[in-house]
């Protein structure tokens, strides 16, 4: 196939109302090899948290196609020193799609590398949609999104016992979400839920602008971890009230998670279940049982 007939789009348009799920969904599990171009999350940053599969598959790599500064450079000279490495920045479909499937079907071992994981908000899917359209074999090997390596840096989990039930991964409106698609606030207006905001380091302000004016509890907290995991990381702690000034005031426009909620000061929780008896209640019923 020449590169005139690729076409991208033709790939995303045949996904529509696809009649069956694809045989390989129950052949294989996350972390199987398989056969094909994998697509891998790189982390947060920090090399070592590239999972023990994905650093496998770029060490063993010809070609490896990444997420531009996105992806930690130091993880590239440390287990891609010998592969050829591209950054997709700057590069649409119609040229992203020919380089990987040409130099698969030339025998060598090609890598999409992205930030985080791939599966959040990563536009993965239309990549390997596009390669399976011509004959290429994809598959995910998930990485540690942000908002876990952002919540180890506070010292907190994201859900907790009597504090925070649910967790939302969300972005906030802009040039890619409508204002009536941004849904912050109704995460926040349910009070149990930790919300982790992606991609809108550069609209803090006016976020919590539209909280306040919605009449959210100014007082609520709210984490910005800037480069959770890399060297340079940076934490900056407030409220809904005075986290935009705090961001402004860094200077920091984007690569921030956004955490607002009750669980980021991790306080104010119940003892699980789980370590007060309930959980071997059952067992403890067996065993005696058993004795008799």
């Amino acid at each position: 196939m020449t590169d005139a007939e690729t076409d991208p789009q033709d790939a995303i348009d045949a996904t529509a109302g696809r009649a069956e799920r694809d045989s390989r969904v129950y052949e294989h599990s996350a972390g199987d090899g398989q056969e094909g171009i994998p697509f891998i999350g790189a982390g947060p940053g920090d090399p070592k948290l590239l999972t023990v599969a994905g650093r496998e598959l770029v060490e063993a790599a010809d070609l490896v196609v990444h997420a531009g500064s996105l992806v930690n450079s130091e993880l590239l000279e440390e287990y891609c020193a010998e592969a050829e490495t591209v950054s997709s920045i700057g590069k649409d479909l119609e040229e992203l799609i020919p380089l990987m499937r040409d130099a698969y079907e030339d025998g060598e071992n090609v890598v999409r590398l992205h930030s985080g994981d791939p599966a959040i908000y990563g536009a993965a899917l239309e990549q390997m949609d596009a390669l399976e359209h011509e004959g290429v074999p994809t598959y995910f090997v998930p990485g540690v999104t942000a908002a876990f390596a952002a919540s180890a840096t506070l010292r907190t989990q994201l859900t907790l016992n009597e504090v925070s039930n649910h967790v939302a991964f969300t972005r906030p409106q802009g040039k890619t979400l409508d204002a009536d698609e941004d849904h912050i606030a109704e995460f926040v207006e349910m009070g149990d839920v930790t919300t982790c905001v992606y991609l809108g380091t550069h609209a803090v302000a006016e976020t919590m602008d539209r909280l306040l004016d919605q009449g959210h509890d100014p007082e609520t907290p709210v984490a910005v971890v800037y480069h959770a995991s890399w060297p340079d990381e940076d934490v900056i702690e407030g409220t809904i009230a005075t986290i935009g000034d705090r961001v402004e005031d860094a200077g920091y426009r984007a690569s921030a998670l956004v955490i607002i909620g009750e669980a980021v000061a991790g306080d104010g929780y119940e003892r699980s279940y789980l370590y007060d008896g309930w959980a071997s209640r059952g067992s403890d019923d067996a065993e005696t049982e058993a004795d008799d």
